[in-house]
């Protein structure tokens, strides 16, 4: 058992380094095929524990950049939580290993206890998911007809598959294996075709953070300073002729870290920069909602008529933007005392009005999360854009790992997206997920691309919500039905062993009759088998004589 945990941790950790910062995503495979080998064979209890060695290894470094970020207190009982979603897949693993076909089943589990825990508890914490780690494989393309669930699923069901084929070490096991990575590969070759409607610029302004970079609160209005001096500068760029004139300007999360419409210095920046370029400026602002709420929106700030449409952000972090159960327990220690509020959260489903276009608009972690860019894709979004502030994670891997799950979205949704950031990393995607401009980080910068705006829906985005419900269903069928041929086996298992114990019974009692017969004959004096000579008396009697 000790070695079967060693390993667990180890595969684990490898897992971790299938994405970024080193992001490696071809030991994903092995690391699931290590889940399987090392919770086989054992009790449901025993599996659940490795199971569980295995996600703690894997989350306390994949999320890692929590710790100086926001604090131990919130990413050692984060790491904990969630590695608790791999105990409950390493418990089903004795049940769904008597199924046929196991690989898939187990694959199905997986994904369904993945959906589960990125939706619940807390509005659940997607990162870690199996699809994220796809980006620059050839099986990325593949997010785009199937979407995140089904590309984790069968991300996992190569990890089993292989195991299988390690376990049995069987050819035909083997050539599964291969068939279900060519199936997953398939995509690559014929990757959904992006349908152009048009174009437009786009200006992403990255205005950076004063001091040191990480610190969002230590001179609020120094950011907002920052966004306008950038955009004031585009327009004199424009004015030029250095510049093409953009459609609109997107500005990243926390551009106004104090209320905007309470703030007459930081509403002062605002317009300045709106006057100076002329086109519309998305805004990334926090509106206070009195002394115990606020929002975090991205504003349509229009030159002509001032703020607009808008776009509350759907997924407020856990521990960071709010404090669960805030009113049952007390949350001013550490680094939650810097959270004094509560994010409440959004939930618009329409692209925003940006001028004549329609953009849709996700602030930070929502991009991790299926909901936000699909709906407003299904209403109608041509173009794609991601407001973030990553100050407090921008000496961390966080950085990457969000910019890479930004980079399926674009795939998944099938459209160009734009990211602007703080101080990094802001960015320029195409449909296909190619990063066409990104800026340096820590630095003020202007990104100006002329993008392509789009129609139509990827099967991704058609097939919305569904796969994951279906997932879900039939990882209950197969739990369902993994307990009752489990608990068969167990039985017939049992019945054999007395059926057998039975047995050895019988053949022992019959050795030792055997055996007490063979030494009675043994101790018998053979001249008790002489018969009498005639007219000699019967010894036994002359002996009773």
């Amino acid at each position: 058992m000790t070695a079967r945990l060693l390993v667990a941790a180890l595969a684990g950790a490898a897992l971790s380094a299938a994405y970024e910062p080193i992001a490696v995503p071809y030991l994903l495979p092995l690391a699931v095929a290590a889940f399987a080998l090392t919770t086989g064979g054992l009790s449901v209890p025993r599996a659940g524990l490795v199971g569980w060695v295995f996600g703690l290894c894997f989350y306390l470094i994949h999320i890692d950049w929590l710790a100086p970020s926001e604090g131990v207190g919130a990413w050692l009982p984060l790491a904990v939580l969630v590695s608790l979603s791999y105990a409950v897949v390493g418990l089903t693993v004795p049940l769904v290993r008597a199924l046929p076909l196991w690989p898939l089943w187990l694959a199905v589990v997986w994904t369904a206890v993945e959906d589960l825990r990125s939706t619940w508890p807390f509005g659940g914490m997607p990162w870690g998911r199996l699809a994220f780690a796809a980006i620059d494989t050839p099986v990325a393309a593949a997010v785009a007809y199937v979407g995140m669930s089904l590309l984790s699923l069968l991300l996992a069901l190569i990890g089993f598959q292989l195991a299988r084929a390690i376990e049995e070490r069987s050819v035909r096991w083997t050539l599964a294996t291969v068939a279900v990575v060519a199936l997953a590969a398939v995509p690559a070759v014929a990757p959904y075709p992006f349908h152009r409607t048009g174009s437009t610029t786009v200006a992403a302004v990255q205005g950076n953070v004063p001091g040191r970079g990480d610190n969002m609160i230590a001179d609020p209005r120094g950011i907002t300073r920052n966004e306008s001096q950038a955009t004031v500068r585009l327009a004199d760029q424009v004015r030029t002729g250095r510049r093409s004139r953009p459609s609109f300007v997107l500005w990243p999360e926390n551009s106004t870290v104090v209320d905007v419409f309470m703030d007459p210095e930081a509403n002062a920046y605002v317009n300045q920069a709106v006057d100076a370029v002329d086109v519309p400026v998305l805004v990334g602002g926090v509106v206070d909602l009195g002394r115990r709420y606020m929002l975090n929106q991205g504003i349509v700030w229009d030159p002509q008529t001032g703020p607009g449409d808008r776009y509350t952000k759907h997924h407020p972090v856990p521990w960071g933007e709010y404090v669960p159960l805030r009113h049952i327990w007390d949350a001013r220690f550490g680094k939650l005392a810097l959270v004094p509020r509560d994010m409440l959260a959004g939930t618009r489903t329409t692209p925003l009005r940006v001028g004549s276009l329609r953009v849709g608009d996700a602030i930070c972690f929502d991009v991790a999360y299926d909901d936000v860019l699909r709906e407003q894709v299904r209403n109608g979004a041509q173009l794609l854009a991601v407001q973030t502030s990553n100050a407090s994670f921008i000496y961390t891997p966080q950085v990457d790992q969000q910019f890479a799950i930004t980079r399926l979205r674009a795939i998944e949704d099938g459209r160009w997206l734009v990211v602007a950031s703080t101080n990094g990393l802001s960015g320029v995607i195409a449909p296909d997920g190619t990063v066409v401009q990104t800026a340096p980080r820590r630095t003020q910068a202007i990104l100006e691309q002329t993008v392509g705006l789009g129609s139509g829906i990827t099967p991704a985005v058609w097939l919305g919500a569904w796969p994951s419900r279906v997932v879900g269903g039939l990882g209950v069928l197969a739990l369902l039905c993994g307990v009752v041929t489990y608990r068969r086996r167990r039985g017939e298992a049992t019945s054999q062993a007395r059926a057998g114990a039975l047995r050895r019974l019988h053949r022992d009692a019959a050795d030792r009759a055997l055996r007490d017969r063979q030494g009675r004959e043994l101790d018998r004096d053979p001249a008790d088998d002489r018969p009498a000579r005639p007219g000699q008396p019967d010894r036994d009697v002359v002996d009773q004589a």
